[in-house]
């Protein structure tokens, strides 16, 4: 369960997901020689500051890449139900597949998936059951990333000494102000954007609901936590382990949870 591989031929996603990836490059090649690598040579930041920029950076793609690819939770044609949990299944009036309750019919995917949450074209797949910890991820990462990248831009113009040794031959030096205004734009964009994304997703969680169900109200009192929050974060990563819900590099294994359990929407 959420190993297999889901690529969805949708056009408008690949346009999405591939200005989500070039924003990534521009900042992850231009960032590092304008400001980091300049600045290092000249002994003003040590090159933790450049480690950590690219740690961010790659598990910023990491969990970009590995979102979009996973399987969210697409239900198999012939599911075996459980003869205890046949109650807490229902019919889809849209492809005539029995499916567990709280999950949702994507009209873009042509399927069904478990606990879906939305379908998101920026990573060109739905955010299911499956798929929805490396989402989190995703917006986690991209916040610090812009973040980092922010306040580069500010300290290289504000902070920072004047660089000594700039290479005026070279394009990037030529050009500093206006790459660095395109990033610094960029950076406040998405990070306006994904902090709204990101806190509707933890109230989400907090409160045990999803976004489909928040839209069509068919939560009751969704504003109050049904469980735990320990134990709701833990149902999405797939462990108890909270230093685990930051890593991209790893398999979730699925808390055996039954479907029925607050699944009475």
């Amino acid at each position: 369960m959420g190993r297999r591989i889901h690529f969805v031929v949708d056009p408008q996603g690949w346009c999405c997901m591939g200005l989500i990836i070039f924003v990534w490059l521009y900042n992850t090649i231009f960032i590092p020689k304008v400001i980091l690598f300049p600045h290092y040579e000249e002994g003003h930041i040590s090159v933790v500051a450049i480690l950590c920029y690219y740690f961010c950076s790659l598990f910023c793609i990491a969990s970009l890449l590995r979102a979009s690819v996973a399987d969210p939770g697409k239900l198999p044609e012939n599911p075996k139900i459980p003869i205890t949990e046949r109650e807490y299944w229902e019919l889809c009036n849209k492809c005539n597949m029995m499916r567990p309750k709280r999950s949702h019919h994507c009209s873009r995917c042509g399927h069904c998936v478990r606990r879906m949450d939305h379908h998101c074209p920026w990573i060109n797949n739905c955010v299911g059951e499956d798929n929805h910890w490396l989402f989190l991820q995703l917006c986690f990462y991209t916040q610090i990333l812009s973040s980092y990248t922010l306040i580069l831009d500010f300290c290289h113009f504000y902070y920072f000494f004047p660089l000594k040794k700039e290479n005026w031959d070279v394009f990037v030096f030529r050009h500093e102000l206006a790459l660095l205004r395109i990033s610094a734009f960029m950076g406040l964009i998405i990070l306006g954007g994904i902090s709204g994304l990101f806190y509707t997703q933890l109230m989400g969680i907090f409160t045990d609901t999803t976004s489909i169900e928040k839209m069509s109200n068919c939560c009751e009192d969704i504003s109050r936590p049904r469980k735990p929050w320990q134990q709701t974060f833990s149902e999405v990563f797939g462990t108890h382990w909270k230093i685990l819900w930051f890593i991209p590099f790893r398999q979730r294994q699925p808390l055996r949870v039954p479907y029925h359990f607050a699944n009475h929407v």
